[in-house]
């Protein structure tokens, strides 16, 4: 399942952005443990909050996961805590229309006058994909290695996969180094698609997590820029993992 959770900059509810959300019973329909989220900001109305913002205009600012949900106990009217887990803030902000003036979100044609009120809103997968595109940011896997300084990675995380947590400032810092082309093919997804393809890449470890552990992580060597493709190719056999310089001889 996925979701739109909305944070405002100024609310009775206790919200602690990227640890709680704070909201009625009657969302629990849209939010439950598992569910993919993300977080959403109205126009900024209030000029003394705008040092906390990406921008004053409606944008959406990071994802993250429901984790554990419980009845606040101060609540007269049973309002519910969910605990947000894996949660990744962008680095820039995400409008709501896009460049052709159209809404990422799809809204009802009954619910054009009052679609943004609801502070929770059900998400498409579709949309869910295009906002993280848009963002330059990818869910955490084996495969999609969107890291954004120099830092531990590595640590197995219990949730209902193991996952190996990761630093999302690497990611920035590597393609600062080495660019956003592949490595292995020289594909350029700007070149090849124009203005979507901006910014994409997935990051590899030379050194893959799941074989390693937790590892110091230098983004100037340790980490490169491939392509989707190449980057399957080179863990396309889990017993026997590619370099980079073996994967561009099987593909001369």
């Amino acid at each position: 399942m996925y979701a739109i959770i909305t944070e405002n900059d100024s609310s009775e509810w206790k919200d602690k952005t990227g640890e709680l959300y704070h909201h009625p019973k009657r969302h629990l329909k849209y939010l439950t443990p598992g569910t993919k989220v993300i977080y959403y900001k109205g126009r900024l109305n209030d000029k003394k909050y705008k040092k906390f913002r990406l921008t004053p205009e409606a944008h959406y600012f990071g994802i993250g996961e429901i984790g554990k949900q419980y009845l606040d106990p101060n609540s007269t009217k049973n309002d519910y805590f969910s605990e947000i887990i894996n949660f990744q803030s962008f680095d820039k902000p995400i409008f709501i229309k896009d460049n052709d003036g159209r809404y990422l979100e799809s809204i009802p044609e009954s619910r054009k006058a009052n679609y943004w009120r609801d502070g929770t809103r059900p998400l498409s997968q579709e949309v869910y994909d295009k906002i993280l595109c848009l963002s330059e940011t990818v869910v955490n896997n084996v495969f999609d290695d969107e890291f954004t300084s120099r830092s531990t990675e590595g640590k197995k995380i219990g949730t209902y996969t193991t996952r190996y947590e990761r630093d999302p400032k690497l990611r920035q810092q590597a393609l600062s180094f080495h660019g956003y082309t592949c490595m292995v093919c020289g594909f350029n997804f700007l070149k090849a698609y124009g203005d979507i393809g901006r910014g994409f890449i997935h990051v590899h470890h030379v050194n893959p997590l799941f074989e390693t552990g937790e590892q110091i992580v230098n983004p100037k060597t340790d980490l490169v820029p491939v392509c989707p493709n190449c980057h399957c190719m080179i863990h396309r056999d889990k017993n026997n993992t590619l370099t980079v310089e073996q994967l561009k001889c099987m593909l001369k």
